[in-house]
C-alpha cells in the first residue's frame, strides 16, 4: 500500500473500533486509541498506531488481556505496589497514576510500583497526568522478556530493555515541561518504523550480532539479532542498569530476563510530588518561569536556531499534525488493514 496522511480523528475512530472488536469495553477501547494517536500527534510514531498489529497478536495469544483492573500487592499509605494483571498499559498506567496522584495529595508524595502490565505506550502520558493535577513526577520503566533489546556497554548481546525515563513539571501558564526519553539510542518502535519505510537508521544506534555498527534495521530483527546501543556510552549503560533495578526488581516484577521471552511485561516505578508541600505556589512557579527564560536566552549556534525546553517540540508537532494530518508508511497501513480484515471491520481505507 502507498503511504498517506490521516486525520487524528479518523485514526482514533478506527483504533477504537479495532480494540472494541478485540474485546475491550467501549471506554477502554477509546482510551487505548486516544493514547496511541496522541503518540503519533506528538511525533512519537514508534508508540502510535504502528503498535496495533502487535497488540492484536498479543491479544490472540492471551499475552495481553482486555478490561483488567490493577490490584494492590502492597498498600502502605504513600507507598504501594500494584499488579497490572496483564492488562493494556494504556489502562493500567492510567489507573496507577490516579492512585499515585491521590496518595501524593494526601501525603505530599507517593512512590508506586506497577508490575505485570502490558505495554505502557508513550511514557510521557504519565507525567502529563501528574502535571495536569499540578504535581511533579518521575517514572522509571523496564520490560521483561521480549523487551530484551539493548547491549551493555562494550557487549555484543542484548541484556537490557529500552528503559524509558520520564518526568514532568507544571508551569504557571502554558504546557508542562515533559521529559520522555529512553536510556538507549533509538526506540525499538523507531527501528520498526524505519523498516516499514525502507530507510536506514542513523549512525551510532545499532550493532549487528557480531557487535559491528550498522544502519540496516533488518539486521536488528534477524537471527541471531542485532542490538540497540545505550545512550552516551558507559553513562547511558549505567543509567539503564539502574532503571532495570528500580522498575524491575523494586516493583517485584523482573529485570530483563530471557526466561520470560514469550511475553512482554512492563514494570514502572513512579514518584509523584505535590509541590505545595515544598513551596508555595508563587515561589515555585516564579523560579520555574525564571529558569525557563534564562535557558531560552542562550545565544544559538545556528543564527536561525532556537532553544527549546523539554516537551516544547512535542507540543509544536502536535499542533502541526492536528492541522496537517498524521503520516503513515504503506507497510503500517497494510498491517492495520490486515487486522481489520481479521476482525471483519470496514476500515474505510482504499487498499491500493
Amino acid at each position: 500500500m502507498k503511504s498517506r496522511v490521516f486525520s487524528a480523528d479518523e485514526l482514533r475512530d478506527l483504533a477504537r473500533r479495532i480494540f472494541a472488536a478485540a474485546g475491550s469495553s467501549d471506554g477502554e477501547a477509546l482510551k487505548i486509541a486516544t493514547r496511541l494517536v496522541k503518540s503519533n500527534l506528538v511525533g512519537h510514531d514508534s508508540h502510535g498506531v504502528i503498535r496495533i498489529p502487535r497488540y492484536w497478536e498479543w491479544i490472540k495469544k492471551g499475552l495481553v488481556l482486555p478490561n483488567r483492573k490493577v490490584t494492590f500487592v502492597l498498600d502502605r499509605g504513600p507507598i504501594a505496589v500494584l499488579d497490572g494483571n496483564s492488562g493494556f498499559g494504556q489502562s493500567t498506567g492510567e489507573q496507577t497514576m490516579e492512585i499515585a496522584i491521590d496518595r501524593a495529595k494526601r501525603h505530599g508524595c507517593s512512590m508506586v510500583g506497577l508490575r505485570n502490565t502490558g505495554h505502557l505506550g508513550r511514557i510521557g502520558d504519565w507525567p502529563e497526568m501528574a502535571t495536569a493535577a499540578g504535581m511533579l513526577s518521575l517514572h522509571f520503566v523496564n520490560t521483561s522478556g521480549m523487551g530484551n533489546l539493548v547491549a551493555p556497554y562494550g557487549g555484543k548481546d542484548r541484556r537490557l530493555s529500552a528503559n524509558p525515563i520520564a518526568a514532568g513539571v507544571p508551569q504557571r501558564e502554558g504546557p508542562p515541561l515533559i521529559m520522555d526519553m529512553s536510556a538507549c539510542m533509538i526506540a525499538e518502535g523507531k527501528v520498526r518504523v524505519a523498516l516499514h519505510k525502507g530507510v536506514r537508521v542513523p549512525d551510532g544506534c545499532l550493532i549487528d550480532s557480531e557487535g559491528l555498527p550498522t544502519n540496516d534495521p533488518e539486521l536488528f530483527y534477524r537471527h541471531p539479532p542485532g542490538s540497540i546501543l545505550p545512550i552516551a556510552g558507559h553513562k547511558g549503560y549505567v543509567l539503564s542498569f539502574m532503571i532495570e533495578i528500580l522498575a524491575g526488581a523494586l516493583t517485584g516484577g523482573s529485570c530483563t530476563n530471557p526466561a520470560y521471552a514469550h511475553q512482554l511485561a512492563n514494570g514502572m516505578f513512579t514518584i509523584v510530588i505535590d509541590r505545595s508541600w515544598f513551596a508555595d505556589r508563587d515561589e515555585f512557579f516564579d523560579e520555574v518561569d525564571r529558569y525557563v527564560r534564562y535557558v531560552k536566552s542562550s545565544r544559538t549556534i545556528d543564527p536561525d536556531g532556537e532553544i527549546l525546553v523539554p516537551g516544547e517540540l512535542e507540543v509544536r508537532t502536535s499542533e502541526r499534525r492536528t492541522r496537517e494530518g498524521i503520516p503513515l508508511a504503506g507497510t503500517t497501513i497494510g498491517q492495520i488493514f490486515q487486522v481489520c480484515e481479521e476482525l471483519n471491520i470496514d476500515s474505510g481505507w482504499e487498499t491500493g
